[in-house]
């Protein structure tokens, strides 16, 4: 029997209902970023709805970042485009009130990023390969504390987001450059860097000094081999992590 609790989605309000309206009209008037909406009277006129529900409808499209409003001479509603800090953001808040573990997006990324690289195998530039090695060099060491290894990881996944962002497939990058971000928020907020981790260090640094031999050779095969080696190692290494963290929590 199917627990009606659950399967009740709470109804759209009308406000919600005009703003996704708008959207489709939108796209069937093939409008692009930067372009100018009707004003209030004329979005009166052509969704027929009354003043209050229109400028509901507005401020939410504004709330996700898909109107902005311009006062003064030449001002009015124009479509914006959606930054990727927006969309990250919008979608954390969704993840915020999921109980996520380091685990889970493991075992995405083991799916999902040895792809990436094999796709970006003699496909980036110079310039591109050199800012990957640049980022490197904030790890080019071990850490001597806390601190250093805090801002280390982050560094290290900055190495991943920056592989994310010069992927040809939007898809696939954004989401790659998401579990970056957040599972930077994540390990930063349970504190699952809190001491020095040499293996971690020492493994991830040369996963990666192979990983780039291998994009700069267009060996895509060695690229994707190289990448599921690193995601495999970090996720066992990430779970002991917060095992540890765990066990000091509940000790304290």
């Amino acid at each position: 029997m199917t627990d009606q609790t659950t399967s009740i989605r709470p109804r759209k309000s009308r406000p919600e209902r005009v703003a996704g309206t708008i959207k489709e009209w939108i796209v069937e008037k093939g409008m692009k970023p930067g372009d100018r909406l009707p004003n209030e009277a004329q979005l009166i006129e052509t969704f027929a709805m009354a003043k209050g529900t229109i400028r509901e409808a507005m401020r939410l499209l504004q709330a996700e970042g898909l109107v902005v409003t311009r006062t003064g001479p030449g001002g009015g509603s124009f479509l914006a485009e959606t930054s990727r800090d927006r969309a990250n953001a919008l979608l954390s808040n969704y993840f915020y009130f999921q109980d996520l573990s380091v685990d889970d997006i493991y075992a995405v990324r083991l799916l999902l990023e040895p792809e990436l690289v094999a796709g970006l195998a003699g496909r980036l530039t110079e310039d591109q390969i050199s800012s990957l090695e640049a980022v490197m060099e904030d790890y080019a060491r071990p850490a001597e504390n806390s601190e250093e290894e805090r801002k280390q990881h982050v560094a290290s996944l900055r190495f991943h987001a920056l592989l994310a962002e010069y992927s040809a497939n939007k898809v696939l990058g954004f989401f790659i450059g998401f579990m970056s971000q957040i599972l930077t928020d994540l390990t930063v907020f349970r504190k699952l860097y809190s001491e020095p981790n040499l293996p971690l260090w020492e493994r991830g640094r040369n996963h990666q000094i192979e990983l780039i031999k291998a994009l700069r050779s267009g060996d895509a095969e060695r690229a994707r081999e190289v990448m599921k080696a690193h995601m495999e190692y970090a996720r066992h290494m990430m779970d002991a992590q917060e095992a540890t963290v765990t066990r000091r929590f509940l000790n304290a």
